[in-house]
């Protein structure tokens, strides 16, 4: 019959010493998401139109990320690009995806366009990007952006994709 008021006195000490301590929740982790200022390139000049090399420009921008993590490889946040947008990223299972809307993406023979998905799938690597490195402040992977099949009057997708890579700054 003891047990309870014992166990409840050994759980409030507890709690106040992690008060007290200053301890961190788990879910306010720093280390587990993305959070400052990058350099963001997409290298058209390996990039693919529907799985055919084509050379294409290459983009260089600067995003700010702020994400929150409720466990390790569960993240969500925000993408602000100096390019003048601003989309969701999310984490899943070590990767990162972000993704956005692009208007007139695809341009038709009759002058009209069509609108495109782009997507940035990149993780943690080594900076020459052999391995996987959770610490590492250099992310990799790709740059893919999709019109819809029916664009045009082609029942065919068009699909871009880039080598990408997005570099900590500071």
């Amino acid at each position: 019959m003891l047990r309870a008021p014992a166990l409840a006195a050994t759980a409030a000490a507890a709690m106040l010493n992690a008060v007290s301590t200053g301890a961190v929740a788990a879910a306010d982790h720093p280390d587990w998401g993305l959070n400052g200022t990058y350099t963001a390139t997409s290298n058209g000049e390996w990039a693919r139109k529907n799985e055919v090399f084509y050379e294409q420009e290459s983009r260089r921008s600067t995003w700010t990320i702020t994400t929150h993590c409720s466990y390790p490889g569960e993240c969500t946040g925000t993408v602000r690009s100096d390019g003048g947008w601003t989309a969701p990223i999310y984490q899943q299972s070590n990767v990162w995806y972000v993704k956005r809307p692009v208007d007139n993406w695809v341009p038709c023979p009759d002058g009209s366009t069509a609108p495109g998905l782009q997507t940035f799938r990149f993780k943690a690597m080594t900076p020459e990007g052999a391995y996987a490195d959770p610490a590492s402040t250099t992310l990799t992977g790709e740059d893919i952006t999709t019109g819809p099949s029916g664009a045009c009057g082609v029942n065919k997708p068009v699909y871009i994709n880039m080598p990408f890579k997005l570099v900590k700054l500071g």
